[in-house]
């Protein structure tokens, strides 16, 4: 398994500087997130050959891999134009990949939850012209639902993977999204099976409770998606639930820590929460 960290609250550190700051919290891996001077958020890539090359040298050095790429694109909305971009967003950040040696992209299913339909029909436009690039190019890709994307529910992005029916494209659970998923963790994962390769941790708390007034919002029934990125242990996720689910599936993908409440600590973020990781799996057996 590989425990990875996705840098967000770091993005501010020099890109070249990156894989050093990483290897001094103890990890390995790094999800790289996008960041203005490498793959910023749904527009076209930045970063130059040099630069992937200088970056490539910089992680040699550091001992650390990048262990996937994440990009967010426009790529299932309802504006034809911007899927068109962001078909041709994705084909960049893909050639990045294969440059830095990458193998694994995740992302977002995108698109909108009130248009559903369209938006489905905007997201298989976008697969059927870069399935067979990332199958050409040997490039895996997980998918996870998100709070304001079309597809929302855990159970429901399970069953569009398979649907896809690709050996190139898997589930991503994210654990700070579980309330947003449907809350029902276990049957999740398990309905995944072998389709989970790619964790997301961080902990959130419930918005359900309280009968739904745990946030109160004006006026009163605004479509928001409200969760946080929090320590492991700090939120309302099951993790006892959480950690004994994957091992009994003998989880043995990417887990990425991807906190982003605490900037101010970052660094002391990051380095529990790889703590604690490490402290719920030392008993599996499977990774020994």
């Amino acid at each position: 398994m590989k425990i990875a960290l996705d840098p967000y609250m770091f993005r501010t550190t020099p890109l070249l500087e990156l894989p050093g700051l990483v290897a001094g919290l103890g990890y390995q891996h790094i999800e790289l997130s996008p960041r203005e001077d490498f793959i910023p958020f749904f527009r076209h890539p930045r970063v130059d050959t040099a630069t992937i090359r200088a970056f490539k040298g910089a992680l040699a050095s550091a001992g650390v891999q990048v262990s996937s790429l994440l990009p967010l694109f426009r790529w299932s909305g309802p504006d034809e134009d911007e899927r068109q971009a962001a078909v041709r967003y994705w084909k960049r950040s893909i050639e990045i990949a294969v440059e830095l040696g990458v193998t694994v992209m995740n992302s977002e299913f995108n698109g909108r939850p009130e248009n559903p339909s369209i938006s489905e029909a905007q997201f298989w436009r976008s697969m059927e012209e870069l399935l067979p690039v990332f199958e050409r190019e040997g490039i895996h890709l997980a998918l996870e639902p998100h709070p304001d994307d079309f597809i929302e529910d855990g159970l429901a992005a399970v069953s569009m993977i398979h649907g896809i029916d690709s050996p190139n494209v898997s589930f991503l659970y994210c654990a700070p999204h579980t309330f947003h998923q449907g809350g029902n963790m276990a049957e999740i994962m398990r309905s995944a099976g072998d389709l989970l390769t790619h964790l997301h941790v961080a902990d959130c708390f419930d918005h359900r409770a309280s009968s739904g007034l745990r946030y109160i919002t004006n006026p009163p029934g605004n479509r928001v998606r409200v969760h946080q990125h929090l320590d492991i242990g700090q939120g309302e996720v099951p993790w006892d639930t959480f950690f004994g689910t994957l091992r009994e599936l003998e989880f043995d993908g990417i887990m990425t820590v991807c906190v982003f409440a605490w900037e101010d600590r970052a660094r002391e973020s990051s380095l529990n929460n790889m703590a604690e990781i490490l402290r719920r799996t030392a008993d599996w057996a499977h990774l020994r």
